[in-house]
């Protein structure tokens, strides 16, 4: 796992400056504290900074290919890449290492822009054809490796793993662009393919960029999608004897290694698979890493340490005071741009804990997106029942009057809390959808925005980012339709990014079994039935696992990685919460309006109202404010783009 970054310069041979390039470096020195490598020649620059995991003697970077013509800077692992070393020699290419680094470059020669479609894994990388002055920027299809760009005024191309190592450039336009602060208040973080900063772009899951000198930079190009075709036939027995088996492959690929290796175990379905799975393919006990809380109220250490004992791992547990929340600033320098999963905070705190003892480390992560796992999805398919029986004509009207009138009610019992339903009912699928996952819905963030912000928007909604994947999504199952949705928007923009983040400020290297894309493909072909029974989510999953995993942790209620902010925003974060709320840091920005603003404020902490999730979204923009300021060399909060 790695650090890449790089300059093109897309119009002539410029070079450019040594110092800008280290910076750009040294800015990511947390993501490969083992080793730097700079290249340098006419209109090119690479940088690269190295977490040695294969191949630790000679697989320095930026790698290069026999006669130096191809170079390549690379982030993640190609886990296939000991079935393509052979095919690749019978095709004439000459190998110097054992690393998979260097199959992207044979693999470049051998067949050009079509090379991803060959790999496996997890990846972003730059490579460089000198022959053909083409820049090739490439990302894997589930977006778990990151890559940032931007096009300057100048006609160099940037790159880089992370958003900070683009702000070192001082050409980049740091203007905050509005409709990237809309879908972080809708969404919690800033989705594919914009960034905060209206001068730097993500390149998508999937996606690769190809730039050739003396030519206008195109539009990334997509490679891959999964496609739920609901139509395979099989029945439940074979199913679960087949994702075993498909399980069992994933996992073994992850464990090639050469430093120490473990996992997550978190005491939920997808990390205790993971783990029994690991367990079954190892001569050696598993080495798992756990958080406890000090609340049980969030805390699953007993499950996790069943699991543990079932498989006699080498299992080490660090418990989080629930008061844990001393990692606010950092998160906001970490992660360079808003982002408002509080679970980051448990998270920061595994990975950190891991590290301690393994420099890898599989996770569970994709495994609710791809076997119907969340809460959600039932309720969106009970809701999808009601509105296939009136039509949108009826159900607007009527159900956005009882949405309106209906109380909110977060103190009732579930089954009173009827608002949000009404509100659903009152929408189509997609919008409904998007309604139900948002943290911030339409009409606070409507009340939230000052009239100034708001026509600057111009009538954008993060909705639109729903709309433009659902036209892509080719299905209209209703448990299919969002769980595409979500292997668009929340896995990449809030799970992928949480984790990579953390992992990386740790030097630790994170693999997802679970997101492996054969298996993902395969599971989007099974039925629906069969990933959510009645009110049990993940049930082939779950079915598969049985002979594996204890029943209590198989059908236990799901927890989730969570915080308690509620408590933490009427208690020892009160003060806090009001002085960022009403000080001069969000005034400054003129995004807000003062009186909601303030509403929020006097509402959670009167107890009137649990207004956790918004505050929080707010206290993390406030500090991402205050830091990118510091970040940037600038003494001024950014500016909002017209």
């Amino acid at each position: 796992m790695c650090g890449i970054a790089g300059l093109f310069h897309t119009r002539d041979k410029r070079d450019f400056p040594r110092d800008l390039v280290q910076r750009m470096n040294d800015i990511q020195f947390h993501r490969g504290p083992d080793e730097g490598g700079l290249h340098f020649e006419p209109g090119v620059a690479l940088a690269h900074r190295r977490l040695s995991i294969i191949d630790l003697s000679t697989g320095q970077q930026p790698l290069f290919n026999e006669d130096g013509s191809v170079a390549v800077v690379f982030n993640g692992e190609i886990y296939n890449y000991q079935e393509l070393v052979p095919e690749l020699e019978r095709c004439g290419h000459r190998f110097h290492t054992r690393s998979d680094t260097e199959v992207i470059v044979h693999a470049w020669e051998e067949w050009g822009e079509a090379c991803v479609r060959r790999f496996r894994g997890m990846f972003a990388f730059g490579l460089w054809d000198r022959k053909r002055e083409t820049l090739f920027l490439a990302r894997d299809r589930l977006g778990v490796k990151p890559l940032h760009y931007a096009l300057l005024p100048d006609g160099t191309l940037a790159f880089g793993s992370e958003l900070k190592v683009l702000m070192q450039h001082p050409a980049l336009d740091r203007r905050i662009d509005p409709c990237a602060v809309e879908e972080y208040f809708a969404l919690g973080y800033v989705a594919e393919p914009r960034t905060i900063f209206v001068g730097a772009r993500k390149l998508g899951p999937a996606e690769t960029l190809t730039v050739r000198r003396g030519e206008p930079v195109p539009a990334p190009q997509s490679y891959w999608d999964v496609r739920f075709t609901l139509d395979n036939p099989i029945g439940l027995a074979d199913a679960a004897a087949e994702l075993t088996e498909r399980l069992r492959e994933s996992v073994r690929l992850r464990l090639i290694a050469e430093v120490p290796l473990g996992a997550f175990l978190s005491g939920g379905v997808d990390s205790s698979a993971v783990v029994a799975t690991m367990a079954g393919l190892s001569n050696e006990p598993v080495n798992t890493c756990s958080i406890a809380f000090d609340d049980p109220a969030f805390d699953e250490a007993a499950f996790a340490q069943q699991v543990a004992a079932r498989y006699r791992t080498n299992h080490y547990v660090e418990t989080v005071q629930s008061d844990d929340f001393d990692l606010i600033d950092k998160l906001a320098v970490l992660y360079d741009e808003p982002y408002a999963d509080s679970s980051a905070i448990p998270t920061w705190r595994v990975c950190q804990l891991a590290r301690k003892k393994v420099t890898v480390a599989l996770s569970g992560d994709g495994g609710d997106e791809s076997f119907g796992g969340y809460r959600r999805y039932r309720l969106h398919m009970m809701e999808e029942k009601l509105r296939a029986s009136l039509p949108l004509g009826v159900r607007r009207p009527m159900f956005g009057v009882l949405g309106r009138l209906y109380p909110k009610a977060d103190w009732a019992p579930r089954v009173l809390r009827a608002k949000t339903t009404f509100q659903a009912l009152a929408r189509d699928s997609v919008q409904a959808y998007f309604h139900s996952v948002s943290i911030l819905r339409d009409d606070l963030r409507r009340q939230l925005y000052s009239n100034a912000f708001k026509a600057q928007l111009g009538g954008y909604n993060a909705l639109d980012v729903f709309r433009r994947h659902a036209a892509n999504a080719g299905t209209d199952d209703p448990l299919a339709l969002v769980q595409y949705l979500d292997l668009k928007t929340y896995l990449v923009g809030d799970i992928n990014t949480k984790v990579d983040r953390a992992s990386m400020a740790h030097s630790l290297e994170v693999r997802e079994p679970l997101m492996d894309h054969p298996l993902v493909e395969w599971l989007a072909t099974l039925p629906s039935g069969l990933k959510v029974k009645g009110n049990e989510g993940k049930y082939l999953f779950k079915k598969a696992m049985e002979p594996l995993l204890p029943h209590e942790v198989l059908y236990r209620p799901k927890m989730g990685f969570a915080v308690p902010l509620a408590r933490w925003f009427r208690g020892p974060l009160k003060a806090r919460v009001r002085d960022a709320m009403l000080g001069g840091t969000l005034a400054s920005t003129g995004l807000f309006n003062a009186d909601t603003l303030r509403h929020l404020v006097d509402a959670h902490q009167s107890g009137v109202r649990d207004y956790s999730a918004p505050l929080w979204t707010l206290l993390m923009f406030e500090s991402f404010v205050r830091h990118s300021g510091a970040l940037a060399g600038q003494g001024e909060a950014p500016r909002v783009a017209v």
